[in-house]
């Protein structure tokens, strides 16, 4: 399949939920991409099979009441399919070393280690039985790699309630896995 070239939509999805897709679909690569490289660049899941996953897990849901909804939907989506594949590593304890780097990737996020990954997204869960709209904020800045704007305009927030919760849930996460350690 063409690194370019969405994958069809099946016969079930409703016209208006396969044209978002078709549109949205040059949205989700960067978004795909800076998913990827942050969770460890996996060399098994490229960008384009992350899309094609997530939009596995999305068609499911043939309804999004917008732009908005789908690609929050389309973060969430990403993150747990990378979590599965971080906990397959780990059950599989193979190589246990460093991975070349791509050269692609200097300029990239830090990559988080699997083991750190799997503790966040614990903490991150507890988060979100507490305060579910940070959990929501961390899954767009973090996960999707959401500008503070992108992120205000996905959950109906000001700029500043986004720099004021991101800030919050960074201490909290923060705080919440240092004590797991």
């Amino acid at each position: 399949m063409s690194e370019t070239q969405p994958i069809a939509a099946p016969a079930e999805v409703q016209p208006p939920a396969q044209a978002l897709v078709a549109d949205l679909y040059r949205d989700l690569r960067p978004l795909a991409r800076r998913v990827r490289m942050r969770a460890g660049g996996s060399d098994t899941l490229q960008t384009t099979a992350l899309i094609n996953e997530a939009y596995l897990k999305l068609r499911r849901s043939v309804e999004w009441n917008d732009r908005e909804h789908f690609l929050r939907t389309a973060a969430r989506a990403m993150r747990q399919i990378l979590l599965d594949q971080a906990k397959e590593r780990l059950a599989a304890k193979r190589g246990g070393g460093e991975k070349p780097l791509p050269l692609d990737a200097i300029d990239e996020e830090p990559v988080v280690p699997d083991e750190i990954l799997l503790r966040l997204d614990e903490a991150l869960e507890r988060l979100g039985q507490l305060e579910p709209r940070l959990m929501q904020l961390v899954e767009c800045r973090f996960y999707a790699g959401y500008s503070e704007i992108e992120t205000a305009q996905l959950l109906g927030l000001s700029d500043r309630t986004v720099r004021r919760d991101w800030l919050r849930a960074k201490a909290w996460l923060y705080d919440s896995i240092r004590s797991e350690s």
